[in-house]
C-alpha cells in the first residue's frame, strides 16, 4: 500500500484549522471543502488524459482532457463534507455511498447503506476523513471489490493513524492513501490523537 502525506503550507493551515477545537460547524465545514480540494488534486496527478485540438479565440490549439474519471464514493456520514469539492474538479465522476456507523463497544463498523454504480474494474476515489482503526474503510473497500471494482483505489483522508494505515496494509489489497497527516495513536475509545474529534459531529452536530 502508498501512502502519500501532502506537504504543502495551505495543507497545513487548513489542516490546522481542522484540528482546532474552536473552530464550529459554519467554519469546519468550508475549510474541510477547501483542504478536500487540495488533497484530490494530489490525488488525480496521474489520471489518464487524451491529446483533444481546440479552437481558441485567435486559432486551433492543442490541449488534454481526462479520459476518463473514477468513481467517486464518500463514505457517510463524514464523508459528505468532502464531496463538494470533489465534484467541482470531477464533475461527470460517477458517484456511490457507502453508510457507516461505529459500534461504540467494539469500534467496527455497523453498515447500513451500499449504493454503489457499476464499477467493472474502474479506479474509484474513496472520501473519509478519518482513518482511525481502518475497519470502516476495510469494509468499504472489500464492499468495492465485491462490486468488481477493484481498479485502483485511492483513499483521500485528512488525517489518518498509523494503526488504521497497518490494519489497511495487512489487507494485501491495491490500495494508495493520500491525507494531510498520520497520526501515531488512538484513544481507547478509537479517536485519533491528536486528530480532529469526530468529523461527523465537528460538520454536523452530534448525532
Amino acid at each position: 500500500m502508498e501512502t502519500l502525506v501532502v506537504d504543502h503550507p495551505l495543507v497545513a493551515d487548513r489542516l490546522t484549522r481542522l484540528r482546532d477545537q474552536r473552530s464550529e460547524p459554519a467554519v469546519f465545514r468550508p475549510v474541510l471543502d477547501e483542504l478536500t480540494t487540495l488533497l484530490v488534486y494530489e490525488a488525480t496527478r496521474n489520471l489518464p488524459t487524451q491529446v483533444v485540438e481546440v479552437q481558441t479565440p485567435v486559432g486551433l490549439g492543442r490541449g488534454r482532457r481526462l479520459a476518463v474519471e473514477p468513481v467517486v464514493v464518500p463514505v457517510l456520514r463524514a464523508g459528505l463534507g468532502m464531496l463538494g469539492a470533489t465534484l467541482r474538479l470531477l464533475p461527470s465522476a460517477d458517484t456511490g455511498f457507502v453508510g457507516m456507523r461505529r459500534d461504540e463497544v467494539t469500534f467496527e463498523p455497523r453498515p447500513y447503506l451500499n449504493t454503489l454504480p457499476e464499477l467493472a474494474g474502474r479506479d474509484v476515489l474513496v472520501l473519509d476523513p478519518m482513518i482511525a482503526t481502518g475497519g470502516s474503510l476495510e469494509h468499504t473497500i472489500r464492499l468495492i471489490a465485491e462490486e468488481g471494482g477493484m481498479g485502483r483505489v485511492t483513499v483521500v483522508c485528512v488525517v489518518a493513524s498509523s494503526v488504521g494505515l497497518d490494519r489497511l496494509t495487512a489487507t494485501g489489497l491495491d490500495l494508495r492513501v493520500v491525507c494531510a497527516a498520520v497520526d501515531e495513536r488512538l484513544t481507547q475509545a478509537a479517536y485519533i490523537v491528536p486528530g480532529l474529534g469526530d468529523a461527523g459531529d465537528r460538520q454536523f452536530g452530534e448525532a
